[in-house]
């Protein structure tokens, strides 16, 4: 947990020795009350040191500004280093302080996934909020994929996804009536239509089998599957075959394009995120775990500088240290709402890497090298550029 590790003693006669005792850094801060029985009052902030003098300084009578001299017995507080650190403290401070109210404090809501609800009998892909979970913390009663910038954004894509399959996009329930009369999807021959008895249970099962297996590979197996099929009609020498099926591999390709790289299949989301942190020449990289956020794991490269042990091996340690999967539905959804509101903000600071088939260490040490090129207010960070190159360390 990103813990408030510095605190000051609050004494309303000694004003100017307190806030001299505060930095004006981005932070996080938690003012403790007098009473015993009252709740605490969490801020976050990009001048600590300005807030806490708006919130704590002297009263004026005639202004209807917040005071909290009379509440504050003192402060608790953690200096940030990134946006996205801010956000995750606050996160975990909220949740640990004040439990009753803190979706509502950051108004937090589940981002938007897809869902094939594989529990029905004749299932469907569609767009919603809710990711239900078993005992083991693992995404159940469906297979789930995102998360997406917005429910618009999802149902776009799942709508442009869907014009390959023929998987019934209908919400009614399935009764396979020879007598009901379809819908429009059935007329056009984009649907199997098991409404009214048009396909067997097995080929549409197998039908939303090549829909999973297409959402789970990012389209790849849909686009092999195209290929071959082109390929087998240019040796035939179908010429006109082979246009339309490239035709066809361009449209896939366009749809494939509108989906944003985060966007996979919950389980699937492995990755790592790198962050600048409050301390010099250091950075915070977040573990990503099946859509879970990891405790960070601060990389000090001043430090590694002089010991043996190089910065790719301290992100090994870290990235390939055993999965733990236990959480409960309500942490999943949260770590995806904090993950998918830092990816599509704009602008993002920091960068992000996939887990695909091993870990991108070179780029992730380049990455370092880039975010620890201090601003123009700051002095140099020597020690990234010159003792812990990428090059270097990933040797």
């Amino acid at each position: 947990m990103l813990e408030l590790d510095c605190g000051l003693e609050f004494d309303p006669a000694r004003l100017e020795d307190f806030f001299s005792g505060l930095p004006p850094r981005p932070a996080v801060c938690l003012i403790e009350p007098r009473e015993e029985n009252a709740e605490p009052f969490l801020i976050r902030t990009q001048d600590l040191r300005r807030r806490l003098r708006r919130l704590l300084g002297l009263m004026d009578a005639r202004s209807k500004r917040l005071n909290l001299q009379a509440f504050a017995r003192g402060v608790r507080y953690r200096l940030t280093g990134s946006p996205f650190e801010q956000t995750f403290a606050y996160y975990q401070n909220a949740k640990q302080f004040l439990p009753q109210r803190y979706t509502k404090m950051m108004r937090m809501r589940p981002p938007a996934v897809l869902k094939v609800s594989l529990r029905n009998a004749y299932p469907r892909c569609f767009v919603t909020r809710k990711i239900s979970v078993d005992e083991t913390g693992t995404p159940s009663a469906g297979a789930y994929y995102g998360p997406f910038a917005s429910r618009k954004s999802a149902a776009a894509f799942a709508e442009r996804a869907l014009d390959f399959f023929k998987v019934r996009r209908c919400q009614i329930k399935i009764r396979r009536d020879p007598t009901f009369p379809g819908c429009i999807y059935s007329e056009m021959k984009m649907c199997l239509a098991p409404c009214f008895a048009g396909c067997s249970k097995q080929e549409y099962a197998a039908e939303v089998q090549r829909l999973v297996k297409f959402l789970e590979t990012d389209g790849h197996s849909m686009r092999n599957a195209i290929e071959q099929e082109r390929e087998r009609a240019s040796d035939d020498l179908d010429f006109e075959r082979a246009a339309a099926i490239h035709k066809r591999i361009e449209k896939l390709d366009d749809v494939l394009r509108g989906k944003p790289d985060l966007a996979r299949r919950i389980q699937d989301l492995n990755a790592v995120i790198l962050q600048r942190a409050a301390e010099d020449q250091t950075i915070a990289a977040y573990a990503v775990r099946g859509g879970r956020l990891a405790e960070p794991c601060l990389v000090r490269f001043a430090e590694i500088a002089g010991q043996p042990r190089s910065a790719e091996q301290v992100f090994r340690d870290y990235l390939e240290q055993p999965v733990d999967m236990t959480a409960t539905e309500n942490d999943l959804g949260e770590n995806l709402w904090l993950v998918a509101r830092w990816y599509y903000s704009n602008p993002r600071e920091g960068e992000i890497f996939f887990h695909d088939r091993d870990w991108p260490y070179r780029k992730i040490l380049r990455a370092c090298s880039r975010l620890l090129v201090p601003k123009s207010s700051e002095a140099p960070a020597a020690g990234i550029a010159e003792n812990n190159s990428p090059d270097k360390g990933a040797s």
